[in-house]
């Protein structure tokens, strides 16, 4: 090659390479932080107002939080039983395909009154707060979803509007805190990891004779549909250094 076409070869725009492209984290992963909420937890909710308004409005709820896998595919499902706003939804990780973009999460819920409430925004504040707001709401009206994970044993979610295109502040409508059932709040989550997701373990499984974890019915059942993977993940993982 003549020294011009080196030159000229030096300074011709390389091709797209794939190390350049963002990498795309897989559903399990982007949703780790939530490790945090799998499990039972007791609910106390009340609307906002006066003290007497909020007393005589207040409502008690369990919430069930658990891992749910469908081939490469994974989710958080949550149960409310007696739950005065929702019966159950699932929260999603949503892809961004932007460079440095934060994580997006979708929830979409089924309400008391059988219709759904879709709403989706990003994990802030060191990852403990997801503020999500709905995508389907009245046309009038923004509303969104705010969960603050404040502690292992502890987290709040609540509701806010404002009018639709009006910068102000958001107005709270109602508050639940949760606890989580069983569990001291002063203790310190310890113990095996779920062989599955990586969060605590606090469910045996045996297979072939030998005892594994898991943190939740879903874990279980995936670890019963594909052993063999989870054991070679959790071997790999051990080696690292």
């Amino acid at each position: 090659m003549s020294a011009s076409l080196f030159a000229l070869a030096l300074l011709s725009p390389c091709a797209p390479c794939e190390c350049d492209a963002p990498k795309v984290p897989t559903a399990k992963d982007a949703l780790q932080p939530f490790n945090i909420l799998v499990g039972s937890w007791k609910g106390s909710g009340a609307p906002d107002g006066t003290k007497e308004e909020r007393v005589a409005g207040s409502w008690e709820e369990t919430v069930l939080w658990e891992w749910k896998f469908k081939e490469q595919d994974a989710w958080l499902e949550v149960t409310f039983a007696k739950g005065k706003y929702y019966t159950k939804g699932e929260l999603r990780y949503t892809p961004d395909k932007a460079k440095d973009a934060p994580a997006r999460y979708t929830l979409k819920t089924t309400t008391t009154d059988k219709t759904t409430a879709t709403f989706a925004g990003v994990l802030t504040d060191k990852d403990k707060v997801l503020a999500l707001t709905r995508t389907d709401g009245p046309a009038a009206e923004e509303q969104r979803l705010v969960f603050s994970l404040l502690h292992h044993n502890r987290h709040l979610y609540r509701f806010e509007t404002r009018p639709a295109g009006i910068n102000v502040a958001f107005t709270r409508k109602y508050q639940v805190g949760a606890t989580k059932e069983g569990v001291a709040f002063a203790d310190v989550p310890k113990g095996p990891e779920c062989i599955v997701s990586g969060g605590v373990g606090t469910m045996k499984i045996t297979y072939k004779g030998k005892d594994y974890w898991v943190c939740c019915s879903g874990c279980r059942d995936e670890f019963r549909e594909n052993p063999e993977k989870y054991i070679k993940e959790a071997e790999a993982k051990a080696k690292k250094p």
